[in-house]
């Protein structure tokens, strides 16, 4: 058993609040961790794709009445939408009586926006908590358990897998499932064939700029529909546009979003990549692990911190600026050699961004100054430094 970090967020989240929902892909792990918590407070489950409990929702407000004094727990709660404005009354009369914290805990396996489109918002009466796949900071911490999350992405059974060819099957079908049955679920009538085409091309330009018309063209497409289907893949939490870092300097920038699909391991999978030996020699490797880094460093943030990139039509190029919500700038270069070497266009960004601190993530453990401006960290010691900054910024709130 694998300790995840979100769990004292999530517990501390119920304390202040009437309604947490846990927001993250399927398979991450959110019904294992929401039952483990419910078992500790004798909780009621119920699970949005059964019918059965769907039938016991045919009143929801008076069911929740009736068990008002126990957390309840909603599974795949995108999937009956009208429940929301029902949430919303049961939650507000609740506080009338005294009952207004730690009432209900939701999961969805959707985006925020998505979510709140499926019915009436309950700002101020719930909290949302993103769970990320297995993160560098949760496996031991060696070069070799890095590398496995590294290759087989962390989706808990992937990781854990006994076999490299069970854990490729297991993404394997992880893509199955969403192409087709999951992305129909949500409303979203595409063609699996097409979805899945995008979505292999995807891998294969991982961490590029978005040419949106390039890939409609190849997919038989419009621009506007393939954009559609890059924007449906990340409302289902399965693909990250990186936005370009926007600075007031006279130079040209590069406007266009980078794409990359969030796990790594879904990646490797979409190119049939089952050993590291194979991914050490394909063309991916170096933004593979760009997107890997990326998306640890994701889930670590504070809430309002932005993540960019940064490229000029010169040549200055920064793989993360993270901008934290007190302004302070960090810039993040990423690169797998032991021994990075750096660009002139890495240190004509750093002129222009000019950054509280510079980062230079390696697949390593040490830590040492690179040079003046640039320190050489680990990314798991990233990670633990962006924690201690988000900390220190929420005590000074």
């Amino acid at each position: 058993m694998i300790s995840r970090k979100v769990i004292a967020d999530l517990q501390e989240a119920l304390t202040y609040q009437a309604a947490v929902c846990i927001i993250g892909p399927r398979q991450v792990g959110k019904t294992t961790i929401a039952q483990d918590i419910g078992d500790e407070v004798g909780a009621i489950y119920l699970d949005m794709e059964s019918e059965a409990d769907r039938l016991k929702l045919t009143n929801p407000s008076l069911y929740f009445e009736s068990v008002e004094d126990r957390l309840v727990i909603i599974d795949e709660v995108h999937r009956m939408p009208s429940l929301f404005p029902e949430l919303r009354g049961v939650i507000d009369r609740g506080r009338r009586k005294g009952k207004g914290i730690g009432r209900f805990l939701l999961l969805g396996s959707a985006s925020l926006d998505l979510i709140n489109q499926s019915g009436e918002s309950l700002a101020g009466r719930i909290a949302y908590i993103e769970m990320s796949p297995l993160l560098a900071t949760e496996i031991p911490n060696n070069d070799q358990s890095l590398q496995l999350l590294w290759l087989r992405g962390g989706f808990p059974q992937s990781y854990l897998a006994r076999t490299p060819k069970l854990s490729l099957k297991i993404r394997q079908d992880f893509i199955r499932t969403y192409l087709e049955r999951d992305v129909a679920a949500f409303g979203f009538k595409l063609p699996a064939q097409k979805l899945q085409k995008l979505w292999t091309m995807l891998a294969y330009q991982q961490g590029s700029i978005l040419n949106s018309s390039d890939l409609g063209r190849n997919l038989e497409l419009s621009t506007q529909t393939a954009n559609r289907y890059i924007d449906i893949l990340a409302d289902l939490l399965l693909v990250r546009k990186l936005l370009p870092y926007e600075a007031n300097i006279n130079k040209r920038l590069v406007k266009s979003p980078k794409v990359y699909i969030r796990d790594s391991g879904i990646v490797h999978a979409l190119l049939q990549l089952e050993s590291l030996d194979q991914l050490l020699s394909h063309h991916i490797l170096g933004n593979s692990w760009e997107g890997f880094v990326i998306e640890n460093i994701a889930a670590v943030v504070q809430w309002h911190t932005t993540l960019c990139y940064y490229r000029t039509g010169g040549g200055a190029e920064i793989d993360l600026v993270i901008t934290f919500p007190n302004q302070e700038i960090w810039t993040v270069e990423i690169k797998r050699s032991l021994k990075p070497k750096l660009s002139k266009g890495y240190y004509e960004a750093l002129k222009d961004i000019k950054p509280n601190k510079a980062f230079v993530v390696t697949a390593t453990n040490d830590a040492f100054p690179l040079d003046e401006q640039s320190q050489v960290i680990g990314l798991a010691a990233l990670m633990e430094l962006v924690r201690e900054h988000k900390k220190n910024n929420l005590k000074q709130v």
